[in-house]
C-alpha cells in the first residue's frame, strides 16, 4: 500500500511539472508524438515554415515561394514523408487550441489550405535534386572570371531586390 501511495505521490508531481501546451508548435509536438509520428523529423521542417505559409496564404506568389523553400530543406532529408500525417497532426493540433470555437467551416477552410500546400509540394518533390545537378555541372563549366562575374551579379541584383538581406552577410 505504502509503495502504491509512493509511486501515486511520484506520479502527481510529474503530472504537476507536466506543462500544458499553449501554441501551435508547442500543440503540435505534442500531438505528433501522441499520434505516434514524434520521430518524423521532416515534419519539423514544415512546422518551421508553417506560421510563414499560413500568413500567405491570400498571396499565391509568396505561398508558391514558401513551398519552393519547404521544398529545397525537404528535399536534403533522406527517409519517408507522407504529407498526410502532416495535416492530421495539424487539424488536431488545432482542435485542441480552440475546442469551443473549432466547427465545421474551420475544418474545411484549413483543410483547403493544406490540400493546396500539399499539392504544391507534390509538385516539387524530386525537383530539387535533378536541379542541383544541373546547376553544379553549369557552374563547373565556367571559367574563374566568369563565376566571379555571376557572383557579383548575383549579390548586386539581391541586395538591389532585398536592401535587409545586406544584414545576413558579413562583409570584409
Amino acid at each position: 500500500v505504502q509503495a502504491a501511495r509512493a509511486s501515486g505521490e511520484a506520479q502527481g508531481k510529474n503530472n504537476m511539472n507536466m506543462k500544458v501546451p499553449t501554441t501551435f508548435n508547442e500543440m503540435f509536438m505534442f500531438n505528433g508524438a501522441v499520434m505516434g509520428f514524434g520521430q518524423s523529423a521532416w515534419m519539423n521542417v514544415i512546422l518551421d515554415q508553417f506560421d510563414d505559409i499560413v500568413m500567405n496564404v491570400a498571396n499565391s506568389y509568396r505561398l508558391q515561394e514558401e513551398c519552393d523553400v519547404c521544398s529545397l530543406v525537404l528535399a536534403k532529408y533522406k527517409g519517408t514523408i507522407n504529407l498526410g500525417e502532416f495535416k492530421a497532426v495539424m487539424l488536431a493540433s488545432l482542435r485542441s487550441l480552440v475546442p469551443k470555437d473549432w466547427d465545421g467551416d474551420h475544418e474545411v477552410a484549413w483543410g483547403w489550405l493544406w490540400e493546396n500546400v500539399e499539392r504544391m509540394l507534390k509538385n516539387l518533390m524530386g525537383k530539387p535534386q535533378v536541379q542541383e545537378k544541373a546547376l553544379e555541372r553549369l557552374i563547373m563549366s565556367l571559367t574563374e572570371d566568369a563565376v566571379n562575374y555571376l557572383r557579383r551579379e548575383v549579390y548586386k541584383r539581391f541586395f538591389a531586390l532585398a536592401p535587409a538581406g545586406q544584414d545576413y552577410f558579413k562583409q570584409s
